[in-house]
C-alpha cells in the first residue's frame, strides 16, 4: 500500500511501516519513507552562514556608533551566545520524543506541536511565517538598494562626489523580482545547496572587502572619524529622546542580524541521518554563528572606527566610501547575488507551508499534484506543477510590491529583528526543552532560563518600540512610488 501526499512542494512516495519489515529501509529512503536527504555539515553551515550573514552585516556599523565602544560590542557577544545556545536547544528537539531516535518533525510548527501543543502551535506559525514574510520584503528592499548603488557609483565617478546621483529603486525591485519567480520554481528546501553555496561564499567576499575598505579609511590619513565609549553624544550628535530611540532601533538591528531560528529546523531536515542530525546540526551551528560573529564584530567595530559617530545606515551602499568605484561596484554585486540566495532560504519554508495544506486540503485536485515531466537541455527532466508555478510567482510579485511602499532599510530591519528574536529565537526552544526534560518548576535551570527568556522579551519589545518610531518619522515625509 501506498499513499501520495506532497511533501514541502514537491510530491513523493510514502511508504506503509510494513514495506520496512524483513528487508530494512529501502537504500534510496530515509527512516519515514522520504527520498534520502543528502545534506551534511558543510551545506548545514552554508544555509546558515547565507541566512545570518545578511543584510544586518551592513547595518552594524550604525548599531555600534548608536552604543558606543562599551555596549555595542557587549550587545553583539551576548546576541551570539544566546542565539548559539537556544539554537542547540531547537536542533535537540527536531525528533521528538527522542533526539536521535524520535519521530522526524519537519517544520519549525511540527516541533512546537510535538513538543507543547495547543495554541502554541499557532502562535509559532504566526511568529515564524509572518517574520519569514518580513524577511523577504527587507531582502527586495536590501539588494534594490545595492542595485542602485552600483549605478550612484559610477555616477559619482563621472560627475564628482557632490552630484546629485538619485536613481529610482523601483526597476530593480522588479529585476530582482523577476530573478526570484525564476529561482522559487526549485522544487524544495533540499536542492537548494548549490545556491547557498554561492551565496555564503558572495557574503564573505563583500563582508571582508567592506573591512578591508574601512580599514584602509582608518590608516589612511584621512580625517579623524569622532568615536566615544557612549556612543552618539546628546546635545552634539543627536537629541535626548532621538539617543533612546536609536538605541532602541540598534538592539533591534542587531538581533535580526543574527535571525535564523526560522529556518533552524527546516535547514536540520536536510540532514542526513547519520550522524544523528542534532550533532551535526550543533557543529554546524557553532561554525556558523563563530563565523558570522568574527564578521560582524570587526565590521560594526571597524566600521565605527572608520565613520564614527556620523556613521551611514548601510556602511557599503550608503556611500562612505566612492573609491575605488569599481570595488565598490563588485562590492554591490557580491551583496545583491548573497540576497537573491538568501531570499529563496527564507521563502523556500513558506511555500513548503502553503503547498502542503493545500494538497491535504484538496488531495484529489490536479491542478495542485499534477506533475507535468518538461525535458531541458543540458538539465535533464523537470518536473513542472501549475500551481506551484502561480502561486509562487503571486507571491514574489506581492513582495516586491510591498518592498516599492515601504522602501525603508533600518527601521525595517530593527522591526522584523525586534518580532521574531524573542518568540522563535528564545521562548519557543527555551519552553520545549522544559517540556521535554520535564523540568521540575522553580528549580534552578528552570529559574535561569526563565529569566532569559523574559530578559530577552523586555529587549524585542525595546527594539520593537525604536523601530516602529523610526518608521513613522520616515512616513511623514515619504510619498510612496514616487521617482526622482
Amino acid at each position: 500500500m501506498e499513499r501520495e501526499t506532497m511533501a514541502g512542494s514537491s510530491l513523493y512516495v510514502e511508504q506503509d511501516p510494513e514495506a520496512f519489515h524483513g528487508g530494512g529501509v529501502q537504500k534510496n529512503l530515509d527512516d519515514d519513507g522520504r527520498v534520502k536527504r543528502t545534506g551534511t555539515m558543510v551545506t548545514a553551515s552554508a544555509h546558515i552562514i547565507t541566512a545570518v550573514i545578511g543584510s544586518g552585516v551592513l547595518s552594524l556599523a550604525w548599531a555600534i556608533a548608536q552604543l558606543g565602544w562599551v555596549a555595542g560590542p557587549a550587545v553583539l557577544m551576548a546576541f551570539s551566545f544566546v542565539t548559539y545556545f537556544t539554537s542547540t536547544l531547537l536542533a535537540d528537539s527536531y525528533r521528538s520524543p527522542d533526539p536521535v531516535a524520535g519521530k522526524r518533525n519537519y517544520t519549525y510548527m511540527d516541533v512546537v506541536r510535538a513538543h507543547l501543543g495547543g495554541r502554541k502551535v499557532q502562535l509559532c506559525g504566526l511568529a515564524q511565517y509572518g517574520n519569514l514574510v518580513g524577511i523577504t520584503i527587507g531582502y527586495t528592499i536590501t539588494a534594490s538598494i545595492s542595485m542602485v548603488a552600483v549605478e550612484r557609483s559610477n555616477c559619482f565617478h563621472r560627475h564628482g562626489h557632490e552630484a546629485k546621483c538619485q536613481p529610482s529603486n523601483y526597476p530593480f525591485m522588479i529585476i530582482f523580482a523577476c530573478i526570484q519567480i525564476i529561482l522559487s520554481q526549485i522544487p524544495d528546501f533540499d536542492k537548494l545547496s548549490w545556491l547557498s553555496i554561492l551565496a555564503a561564499v558572495m557574503s564573505f567576499a563583500y563582508s571582508s572587502i567592506g573591512l578591508g575598505l574601512s580599514i584602509a579609511k582608518v590608516v589612511g590619513g584621512e580625517a579623524h572619524a569622532r568615536t566615544t565609549l557612549m556612543g552618539t553624544t546628546v546635545g552634539v550628535d543627536v537629541s535626548g529622546s532621538e539617543k533612546v530611540w536609536r538605541v532602541f532601533q540598534a538592539v533591534g538591528d542587531i538581533a535580526f542580524a543574527y535571525a535564523y531560528s526560522t529556518v533552524l529546523v527546516e535547514i536540520q531536515d536536510t540532514l542526513k541521518s547519520s550522524p544523528p542530525e542534532n550533532k551535526v546540526m550543533k557543529r554546524a551551528s557553532l561554525i556558523g554563528i563563530s563565523t558570522t560573529t568574527s564578521f560582524y564584530v570587526l565590521c560594526g567595530c571597524v566600521g565605527y572606527a572608520a565613520f564614527g559617530n556620523a556613521a551611514p545606515g548601510n556602511f557599503l551602499t550608503g556611500f562612505g566610501f566612492y573609491e575605488p568605484f569599481w570595488l565598490v561596484d563588485f562590492v554591490n554585486v557580491c551583496i545583491a547575488v548573497h540576497l537573491i540566495g538568501a531570499y529563496q532560504v527564507f521563502c523556500q519554508p513558506i511555500f513548503a507551508f502553503v503547498e502542503n495544506c493545500c494538497s491535504k486540503r484538496w488531495p484529489n485536485n490536479t491542478l495542485i499534484t499534477r506533475e507535468i515531466p518538461i525535458h531541458i537541455p543540458g538539465y535533464g527532466v523537470y518536473h513542472l506543477n501549475l500551481f506551484r508555478l502561480m502561486w509562487r510567482t503571486a507571491y514574489v510579485v506581492v513582495t516586491a510590491v510591498v518592498a516599492m511602499i515601504f522602501p525603508f532599510f533600518n527601521d525595517f530591519l530593527g522591526l522584523l529583528g525586534a518580532a521574531s528574536f524573542w518568540p522563535l529565537t528564545v521562548y519557543f526552544p527555551v519552553e520545549m526543552y522544559i517540556a521535554r526534560t520535564k523540568m521540575r518548576k522553580f528549580s534552578f535551570t528552570w529559574t535561569w532560563l526563565k529569566i532569559l527568556s523574559w530578559a530577552c522579551l523586555v529587549v524585542s519589545l525595546v527594539a520593537a518600540a525604536g523601530s516602529v518610531q523610526g518608521l513613522i518619522q520616515d512616513l511623514k515625509t515619504y510619498k510612496p512610488f514616487q521617482t526622482q
